[in-house]
């Protein structure tokens, strides 16, 4: 019984501590500790076991995040969050995809803790301060301040991306193809003026430790990536963060993975996973689930 009950709301209360985390395996962890925490109740004794464990999950998602917070001050180059594959249906739910976006969760890392946990379970999941105030252990008044600190922030940082569709994944193979072939004229072409690289290599893998911006300085990045012998011909199209992706395999290891952030037809955004550490778990699509609550408004 407590087993099924919990497996039914897996998807949910995943989301809820990725979103939170940003790192699947730390996701992983924080579940795992609340159904101990779960199975160790009466669930006939539990009024509403999802608002329940949405409690218990966001509570031991804030001690993972505090923790966290001081071991991402001393890592080495760009953070990134932790990849994960998400069916290409996510792009469905507007809010979804935007909200596990790699620039979404890079606008989520620069809130404190309190904070995002406040605007991932009010503006992404639809649940009242009240609601919120009872998890998170904070007066409704409280609350109520940090979700409009929180929004004013990440409104004021967010980027605007278009999900994984057929348009994206066309721009996407524009774009390798160009950076194969040198046709750097092509490849200015579909790079936004404003376009940032990130990279994430953990100080376990040479890559960029900072990110490079603008389309002159993109376009001469990528080409000398390329030049360098980094084998962009061979790849496998997928969806991931609700973005579209490329993997691209290599021998005995986990490869490497980038991302696109496309709008109006144009690349604003890469985002290169190179740890290994990070890719291990990229494989499997995720289950995500908002829990059918209202979406949020811009």
């Amino acid at each position: 019984m407590a087993e099924d009950v919990f497996s039914e709301h897996r998807p949910l209360l995943f989301t809820i501590a990725y979103e939170m985390l940003g790192s699947a395996s730390d996701a992983e962890d924080v579940l795992q500790e609340s159904y101990l925490r779960w199975s160790a109740v009466d669930p006939a004794e539990v009024e509403h076991p999802r608002a329940y464990l949405v409690r218990v999950v966001t509570r031991q998602a804030l001690n993972h995040l505090r923790a966290a917070k001081a071991r991402r001050e001393d890592y080495v180059g760009t953070w990134l969050p932790e990849p994960i594959r998400t069916a290409p249906g996510v792009s469905e739910d507007v809010v979804l995809a935007e909200s596990v976006s790699m620039a979404m969760m890079l606008v989520l890392e620069t809130l404190n803790p309190t904070e995002r946990a406040v605007f991932v379970l009010h503006d992404v999941f639809g649940y009242t301060h009240g609601e919120i105030a009872a998890s998170v252990g904070k007066a409704e008044p409280t609350v109520r301040q940090i979700a409009h600190r929180a929004r004013r922030h990440v409104h004021a940082r967010r980027r605007r991306f278009e999900p994984d569709t057929a348009g994206t994944r066309e721009v996407v193979r524009r774009f390798l193809r160009a950076a194969a072939t040198g046709e750097v004229q092509v490849l200015m072409d579909l790079l936004a003026p404003d376009v940032v690289v990130f990279a994430d290599g953990g100080g376990k893998v040479s890559t960029v430790r900072r990110p490079v911006g603008g389309r002159d300085d993109v376009a001469r990045f990528v080409l000398g990536v390329t030049r360098a012998g980094t084998s962009t011909d061979r790849f496998e199209h997928v969806t991931c963060n609700g973005m579209p992706a490329v993997r691209f395999p290599a021998a005995g290891e986990p490869g490497w993975l980038l991302a696109f952030e496309i709008q109006d037809g144009r690349v604003t955004g890469l985002y290169g996973m190179r740890n290994p550490d990070k890719l291990h778990r990229a494989d499997a699509v995720r289950p995500l689930d908002r829990g059918g609550r209202t979406q949020w408004k811009p």
